[in-house]
């Protein structure tokens, strides 16, 4: 059994959390900048379909990235030199929630509901949640969106609709949070994909443990600025 949240409840250690499924922790609460700040600065992410409760979740092992070390290989090198495209930052939040909210063909549905689109509009009104963007011919074409507290990253989800357009937008924000001090991104579960970008897992108790380190550094809100193309990015 896991417990449920009132409003104003705490969330249980995240010890306590399911082996099966992994990570699931608690039930209730809602999703207040407030309460998804607090999970966050936990390592705890909400996770749910439409019709359920909100679900939050804190898996073992973590999958994690040090911007620093993000991995590119020879053929997405070839991709981030000599492809025409540019990446921007912050300036179609809504159109990548969107875009990660699609149908995919491996899925029967999202988890991307209502509740959560509105929940991250208003953290990036605050200036907390981010998207990175890949704009090929005029359209976008690709990106990813997350919530930045002090120096660590936790990224959401991503979107492609022409290949690579993910990878580019990852691979910049990599290169962009190690510019800006950030020490992790936080990528919630293994997948082939961010194992390919360098990412990897690591104990939950380590992922909780840099988490705490990392969250109370300075790093005031704001809308990111910057755009990136091909001439400006190095192998």
């Amino acid at each position: 059994m896991i417990p449920w949240l009132d409003r104003d409840a705490p969330f249980p250690p995240i010890e306590k959390a399911l082996v099966r499924p992994n990570g699931l922790l608690a039930a209730g609460g809602d999703l207040s900048p407030e309460r998804l700040l607090d999970a966050y600065r936990h390592g705890i992410f909400p996770w749910f379909s439409e019709g359920e409760p909100v679900l939050w979740w804190s898996p073992d092992p973590r999958m994690v990235l040090v911007p620093s070390a993000v991995r590119v290989t020879r053929s997405l090198a070839k991709t981030l030199r000599n492809r025409e495209y540019e990446v921007r930052l912050d300036t179609a939040f809504p159109a990548v929630i969107s875009g990660c909210a699609a149908p995919r063909p491996d899925q029967a549905g999202t988890w991307i509901t209502p509740e959560m689109r509105a929940a991250y509009f208003r953290l990036h009104a605050l200036g907390y949640a981010h998207s990175v963007e890949t704009w090929i011919d005029g359209a976008l074409a690709g990106g990813l969106y997350g919530v930045a507290v002090g120096r660590v990253f936790f990224g959401e989800s991503m979107f492609s609709r022409a290949r690579d357009a993910s990878k580019i937008a990852f691979v910049h924000l990599a290169r962009f949070l190690a510019g800006r001090g950030f020490e992790l991104v936080d990528c919630q579960m293994h997948t082939a994909h961010l194992e390919s970008l360098g990412a990897r897992e690591i104990p939950r108790a380590d992922f909780a443990r840099r988490v705490a380190e990392l969250v109370d550094y300075p790093e005031p809100p704001g809308r990111w600025q910057g755009a990136f193309g091909p001439s400006r990015c190095r192998s």
